[in-house]
């Protein structure tokens, strides 16, 4: 990585571009995954999904990670939406992760689910049977974390997987990446894990390029520490890092000083 600064105790590495960050990330998550295997027999992770997560989940096969040690979780789906449509977190899961690395397990949500609220307990359950070593997520573009938006997202939620309401923003981010033709075919709502559940693993790796994301990245690294703007509850993590690339550290000043 070409330059690194700390905010507040979370380290921030800027890559040259999206390969750089890719291959960066990619090498600190196995690195994570080998140390608590060595430590525990098995590791559990939580990955994120979507267009921005892609280089970086792609990078992890030039990795040494020991994937018949590991269970994985994802962070997010859609109500009402099946497992074999192209929009789907539990498809994407599948073609990125489970089916080029073999994990020990993965355990999915199901959007389809006949109760949304009972398929949140049971994925609660799931996750809340061991602790949890690594999340690796992204952020949105209004600052989101998962599905949790702004002004929403609670630090202090007693739930770790909730149905949740989707924002406009959010919404068409989903239309801009390419998921579904219209604002109108993007599900309202979804199930997400909370903030809590993302913030209660040892180490949180947050994989952010693009230009698209920089405002996010300027308000999360630059304004206070607040829910209006969850990507800046990272900075109250011990154990978070966050990757930029030159695009979606563009609103940054120049220097770690600035910063």
């Amino acid at each position: 990585m070409q330059d690194q600064f700390t905010v507040d105790t979370m380290p921030v590495r800027i890559g040259a571009d999206g390969a750089a960050v890719a291959a960066a990330a990619a090498a600190h998550t196995a690195a994570v995954l080998r140390d608590r295997v060595a430590a525990n027999g098995a590791a559990r992770v939580v990955v994120a999904t979507g267009n921005s997560q892609l280089p970086f989940v792609r990078a992890l096969r030039g990795e040494d990670v020991p994937w018949s040690r590991v269970t994985v979780f994802h962070m997010d789906e859609y109500v009402g939406v099946g497992d074999d449509h192209p929009a789907s977190f539990r498809r994407w899961i599948r073609r990125e992760v489970t089916e080029p690395y073999g994990p020990a397990v993965v355990h999915y949500i199901d959007g389809t689910a006949g109760d949304p609220a009972a398929e949140c307990d049971r994925y609660e359950e799931l996750l809340r049977a061991a602790p949890v070593d690594l999340v690796c997520l992204g952020i949105g573009e209004n600052g989101h974390l998962a599905f949790n938006e702004p002004d929403v997202a609670d630090p202090d939620d007693t739930r770790w997987a909730r149905i949740v309401e989707l924002t406009d923003v959010s919404r068409r981010q989903q239309v801009g990446e390419g998921h579904f033709p219209d604002l109108a075919a993007v599900p309202a709502t979804a199930i997400s894990l909370t903030v809590p559940a993302l913030l209660g693993a040892a180490v949180v790796q947050a994989v952010v390029p693009e230009a698209r994301k920089a405002a996010a990245v300027r308000a999360a690294l630059t304004g206070p520490v607040g829910r209006h703007c969850p990507a800046s509850l990272l900075r109250t993590h011990p154990g978070a890092v966050l990757f930029l690339d030159r695009d979606s550290a563009g609103q940054l000043d120049g220097t770690t000083a600035d910063v």
